[in-house]
C-alpha cells in the first residue's frame, strides 16, 4: 500500500497529495506519470509525476477534480493508503544539450510543466515560464515556477491575475522582442497546446507538447491512448507522454477526448451523491 503523507488544496479543484512510494521515487524523472487505483475495485487513471524526492522516498501527484476516481481520491486523507500506485511511465522529457527554453503551461498542465521548469533550471538552462488561467483562483504553483525560471509570465483570461489575455500572446511578444528559444515545452488543454504549436511553427522553433488521452493499462496494450502523430498511430503511454507538437492531430485528439466528456460528468455526479449520502 502506498501511504499519502500530505495533502493540501491548490484551488477549490485542484488538489496536490505526496505520497510514500520509494521505489517510484528512485527512477522517477519529469515527464513520466503513474498510473493509481484508489482501492481494489477502482478504475485505472494516470496522473503526472508533479514533483518526487529520491532521499525520503515520496511521489507528489497534482490532480483536477473531474471524474468519479478523482472525486474518490480527493475524500482520502493523509495517513489513507492507495491500493495501486505503479510508475514511472512513460519517456522522461528530452532535456539534454538544452540552453534556453519556454515552458508554456496552462491550468492544472502547469503540474505537469513545473517539473520540467525546474530539472531544466537546474541544469543551468535559462527557462521563461508562460503560465495561464481563466482566473486568480485558479492560479497554482506560481512560487514554484518564478523559483524554476528567469523569466516568468503569469496570464488570465479575465485579467485578475497577471497581464489579461492568452499564453499565445505572451509568447509571441517574447519572441517578437528577439528571444531565440532551442525549444518550446508546451503542457495543458489540447485548444492551448494546439494553438501554441501553431504559433511556433511559424517562426521556426521545435515544439514539444505533452498529451494526456484517456488511458487504461499504460503498456501500450489497450490502445485507448492513440494518437496520430505525423500521419502515423503513437500510443502517449510508451512512446510519449511528449512528441513533436508540430506533427500532432490535435483536432482528432480533441474529438477522441470528448467521446468520454459526458459518461464522466455522470460517474462523477453518482460519487459525489453517494460522498453526500454517506455524510448525512
Amino acid at each position: 500500500m502506498f501511504e499519502i503523507l500530505e495533502k493540501r488544496s491548490l484551488n477549490p479543484t485542484v488538489t496536490l497529495m505526496r505520497i510514500n512510494a520509494p521505489k517510484v521515487a528512485k527512477k522517477a524523472e519529469p515527464g513520466q506519470f503513474i498510473i493509481l487505483r484508489t482501492d481494489e475495485d477502482g478504475e485505472r487513471i494516470p496522473l503526472t509525476i508533479a514533483d518526487f524526492d529520491r532521499e525520503s522516498g515520496s511521489v507528489t501527484i497534482i490532480f483536477q477534480i473531474v471524474g468519479a476516481t478523482t472525486e474518490k481520491l480527493n475524500h482520502l486523507s493523509v495517513g489513507d493508503e492507495l491500493h495501486d500506485f505503479v510508475g514511472p511511465l512513460g519517456k522522461a522529457t528530452e532535456t539534454e544539450g538544452l540552453k534556453k527554453v519556454a515552458v508554456v503551461g496552462g491550468g492544472v498542465g502547469c503540474a505537469i510543466a513545473y517539473p520540467v521548469a525546474k530539472k531544466l533550471h537546474e541544469m543551468g538552462c535559462e527557462v521563461h515560464a508562460v503560465v495561464g488561467f481563466r482566473n486568480k483562483d485558479l492560479v497554482i504553483l506560481e512560487d514554484e515556477f518564478k523559483a524554476a525560471s528567469s523569466q516568468f509570465v503569469l496570464m488570465s483570461d479575465d485579467g485578475s491575475a497577471g497581464e489579461k489575455g492568452l499564453v499565445t500572446d505572451a509568447l509571441k511578444k517574447l519572441i517578437e522582442s528577439g528571444e531565440k528559444y532551442d525549444e518550446v515545452i508546451t503542457i495543458g488543454p489540447l485548444i492551448m497546446m494546439k494553438f501554441v504549436c501553431a504559433l511556433t511553427k511559424e517562426y521556426g522553433i521545435k515544439t514539444v507538447a505533452s498529451m494526456n488521452p484517456v488511458m487504461i493499462d499504460g503498456t501500450g496494450m489497450c490502445g485507448g491512448c492513440r494518437l496520430t502523430v505525423g500521419g502515423k498511430t503513437k500510443f502517449a503511454c510508451v512512446d510519449g507522454p511528449e512528441f513533436d507538437g508540430h506533427q500532432i492531430d490535435f483536432d482528432e485528439a480533441m474529438a477522441r477526448g470528448a467521446v468520454y466528456r459526458d459518461f464522466e460528468r455522470k460517474a462523477h455526479e453518482e460519487t459525489c451523491n453517494l460522498f453526500k449520502q454517506e455524510v448525512q
